[in-house]
């Protein structure tokens, strides 16, 4: 077991978003978090990567550094490609004038051939398509080698084309890296092609945790009812922004 999060609980404006919530995802394994808009996914990932406090509950990772690919790519517009991805190994304390500028080259090149972008370096995100700030957001987050990296709807936005790419990248992260990977989608062909296991939520709490196959057969009124896309079942939308 690589991460453990037991009986999560997070409150804003007196409502639970996060009820008591659990699981743990292994080294090697990517948990897929699904659930309508509103239900805490994101607010998981924040939490695990300390962007938010959690109001109850605890987290145990024996991974060491945690990334997170944010869900529209957060690339710096004044930073080149390079820039970028160095960004937290010469702005973060610990890795802060460890590398020279040479090594952090060779780090940057490596990085964006993982991602299959090779020779970008001093193009800035303005310059690229949306699938290419993506690729380019996930080797920022992989630049310090974590051994758990968070992905928040890494394929909003994207064309299918696009999408399975990325799709592809997530898997190909996870084994090279041997990470512990968790995805927070609504999308069908991310859950298909780059997830192992998924929870969804609803309300706050989990109302279900299973592999991807187990999910994707709709046994239960909860995924049968996502993966139809139906208004009608046990989950209810109250209100569209």
């Amino acid at each position: 077991m690589s991460l453990e999060v037991k009986n999560l609980t997070k409150i804003f404006d007196n409502k639970k978003v996060l009820d008591n919530v659990s699981f743990t995802v292994n080294s090697g394994e990517t948990l897929g978090i699904v659930g309508f808009s509103g239900s805490g996914k994101s607010t998981i990932l924040k939490i695990i990567c300390g962007l938010l406090y959690a109001d109850g509950g605890e987290i145990k990772t024996d991974n060491g550094d945690i990334a997170m690919a944010f869900q529209y790519s957060a690339l710096f517009d004044f930073l080149n490609v390079s820039e970028n991805i160095a960004f937290p190994l010469t702005e973060r304390k610990e890795f802060k004038r460890k590398y020279t500028q040479k090594q952090l080259d060779e780090i940057v090149a490596q990085k964006l051939s993982m991602v299959g972008l090779e020779g970008i370096e001093n193009k800035y995100p303005s310059e690229l398509s949306g699938g290419m700030q993506k690729r380019v957001s996930f080797a920022r987050a992989i630049v310090t080698n974590p051994k758990t990296i968070l992905y928040d709807e890494p394929t909003a936005g994207l064309d299918p084309v696009s999408s399975t790419i990325i799709e592809d990248y997530i898997v190909r992260l996870k084994n090279e890296l041997n990470a512990t990977c968790i995805v927070v989608t609504h999308q069908l062909s991310t859950i298909k092609r780059a997830t192992d296991k998924i929870i969804m939520l609803y309300n706050g709490k989990i109302v279900f945790k299973g592999t991807t196959d187990e999910m994707l057969k709709g046994n239960t009124p909860y995924t049968k009812q996502f993966i139809e896309a139906s208004t009608e079942g046990p989950m209810q939308i109250t209100s569209i922004n």
